[in-house]
């Protein structure tokens, strides 16, 4: 099968717009086209789901300065990718027409050009062609041969092997202020939309105040989440118990949930998801407690692990329409969650598993947690927080450019997502994702961010967010010597397989052949780095290969539509 070897090879996706033939008949001088034209039709080469075909057009007669050929299909075929022509499909309809590196012009009259395609069923050739809107009377020439391999690029730097699958993937996401202001509608939809300079986050954390009457203050920011993204879950995360069931008596500095106010506190827990629900908004986790390891001066409350455990083994199973999680500890403490995990009554009232990263990579416990995938419980890292860049507050924060900012995106939080990733977990969620040194800007001008208008490092963390959905399953994959200074984890669900590529090193990776384990129709390159924001990058794609450039210093993520 030919393959296109120029830079200028003409790449088309499913879908674009075509011309009808009466448009382009008028877009070609009068008579251009002889009714005597012929065209050879031949299917080159064909593989399950896939073929390529090369396409000989002759008597063009006048009609090689602007020829256009135009023909349907009858058996679902679809072109992926065309060399020496610019084609086009909408629906079952196809139009191939000469461009201009080319001149349109070929010896005698005669053009020629090729494409691959995917298809499902048959590949039956088409029986009729149409130049610049008038019917060719020639002959054509099908010729279908059986099918046989792909064929290759050549050997591949990254392979990926969906054959070995790890966790399901529930999101990425952001905490909304907790003692603070809701976002705004738009903020929101910039953080969770699909769109264009939207982020795509999956998961919005809130906090579950101990005063009901403060409880409505996000409801219509966490509605447009739930209306605006897809597939969005809420995590509700409280920092204390009223403090009158606390034994210090205040909200603040710790202090323990006195074991008599248990069912009261779980009641509590319950009567905020009912409350939510009531609202439209659907409270998908809810954590017992944020950090009890931890008793700062602000909103606190301390649990041991043992007490988690007592909590949820007899107060769980009151707190209906949500999964329960444990325990949000500071560094992903085991103590706070073995407890659980290891009381069959305990463990079967909660969904999850929560925990920190501030210090868990330093403590060891930036890997999988085998008691937690024992008993089939998910982890989700739920927060962490770093802006070290900023050396104690500058505007260097709404400079895209700032090499202290993209430095400490791309090596310590891009980086422990993808660490993350690797060690089996379902989710991380960071901090605010409305601040200066987050995901959109809260306008503050010590800072120079716009407040609402996305980050840097909203951008980076969007190659995560945007193309590995909720329900994704983590698969395999192998690199070459090549492919080596890549950190790589790939993905496959809603009939795509998604690559997430952080290039670290201070050298562009060129030329990188990336292996899918089946033909695809369509591969999609997006990078984000100290230039770029998710800017669409150039791919080529032959079978189940496309072949990508990964820029110095970059996050780029390459999604296959299969």
């Amino acid at each position: 099968m030919r393959r296109p070897r120029k830079t200028t090879t003409a790449l088309t996706s499913v879908g674009a717009v075509l011309l009808a033939s009466t448009a382009v008949a008028t877009a070609v001088p009068a008579g251009a086209a002889a009714a005597g034209c012929s065209v050879d039709y031949a299917v080159s080469s064909q593989w399950q789901g896939g073929f390529g075909a090369n396409v000989t057009i002759t008597n063009l007669g006048d009609a090689i300065s602007g020829w256009s050929l135009t023909w349907s299909y009858s058996a679902g075929q679809t072109v992926t990718q065309a060399w020496n022509a610019t084609v086009t499909q909408s629906g079952a309809a196809v139009t191939a027409r000469n461009v201009g590196y080319n001149g349109g012009i070929a010896t005698n009259g005669t053009a020629s050009f090729g494409f691959n395609g995917s298809w499902t069923g048959s590949n039956p050739a088409p029986t009729s062609f149409a130049l610049n809107g008038v019917a060719c009377t020639g002959d054509t020439t099908p010729t279908t041969p059986p099918p046989t391999t792909p064929p290759p690029n050549g050997p591949a730097d990254i392979t990926v092997n969906s054959a070995t699958r790890y966790q399901t993937v529930d999101g990425f996401g952001a905490a909304q202020s907790i003692w603070g202001s809701a976002w705004s509608t738009a903020e929101t939809q910039t953080l969770v939309g699909m769109g264009a300079n939207q982020l795509g986050l999956s998961i919005v954390r809130t906090g579950l105040s101990p005063v009901s009457s403060e409880w409505a203050t996000h409801v219509n920011s966490l509605k447009t989440a739930k209306s605006s993204g897809s597939n969005v879950k809420i995590l509700a995360s409280p920092w204390t118990a009223p403090a009158a069931w606390k034994t210090n008596n205040s909200r603040v500095n710790g202090g323990k949930l006195r074991t008599d106010y248990y069912d009261d506190y779980a009641n509590h827990l319950n009567s905020y998801v009912q409350y939510m629900r009531g609202q439209g908004v659907t409270i998908d986790v809810t954590s017992v407690q944020n950090e009890p390891d931890w008793h700062p001066d602000y909103d606190s409350m301390d649990w041991s692990g043992t007490e988690l455990r007592t909590f949820v083994r007899d107060q769980g199973a009151k707190v209906q329409n949500t999964k329960l999680m444990v325990a949000e500890a500071v560094n992903l403490n085991y103590n706070f969650t073995d407890p659980t995990l290891n009381d069959s009554t305990a463990r079967n009232n909660i969904g999850y598993i929560g925990g920190h990263l501030y210090g868990t990579e330093d403590a060891g416990r930036l890997r999988p947690y085998s008691l937690a995938q024992q008993h089939d419980k998910p982890v989700w890292m739920t927060e962490w927080n770093l802006h070290a860049a900023d050396g104690g507050g500058s505007n260097i924060w709404g400079n895209p450019a700032n090499t202290a900012v993209w430095n400490e995106t791309l090596d310590d939080i891009m980086r422990t997502v993808h660490k993350s990733m690797e060690a089996d977990w379902s989710a991380y969620i960071w901090w605010y994702g409305k601040r200066y040194y987050s995901f959109i800007g809260d306008g503050e001008s010590a800072y120079g961010t716009v407040a609402g208008a996305p980050l840097k490092r909203g951008y980076a963390f969007s190659q995560y967010a945007k193309y590995v959905r909720p329900g994704y399953q983590r698969v395999a994959l192998t690199k070459s010597s090549k492919a080596s200074p890549l950190e790589v984890t790939a993905y496959q669900g809603d009939g795509k397989i998604t690559l997430v590529i952080l290039n670290r090193s201070n050298s562009a990776v060129t030329n990188a052949v990336v292996q899918a384990p089946q033909n695809v129709t369509r591969a999609e390159h997006y990078l984000t780095s100290q230039n770029a924001n998710a800017a669409s990058q150039p791919t080529s794609v032959n079978g189940g290969q496309a072949t990508i450039n990964v820029g110095a210093r970059s996050i780029s993520t390459l999604v296959f539509t299969l």
